[in-house]
């Protein structure tokens, strides 16, 4: 993801999440309580695809006909 990306999508999440502060300000607590799975989905999903790329083991393996070793693990 590249920076202006997930500077755009925390300026959505913190927008969302400052106008359901307002609504339960206001006394609308069925407006939060109806977002607050929604939010905690979306915060969850933004986290994972930030740190998707700095997770060991997140390259798809490759194909078995694109291994260059043996079946003894040695370089063909």
């Amino acid at each position: 993801m590249g920076m202006k990306l997930i500077w755009a999508v925390i300026a959505v999440v913190t927008t969302v999440l400052a106008w359901s502060v307002v609504m339960v300000t206001l006394g609308q607590t069925a407006a939060i309580a109806t977002l607050v799975p929604s939010l905690g989905l979306l915060v969850q999903q933004i986290v994972q695809a930030a740190t998707a790329g700095t997770r060991t083991g997140g390259r798809a393996p490759t194909a078995p006909g694109d291994d260059t070793r043996d079946s003894a693990g040695e370089p063909r």
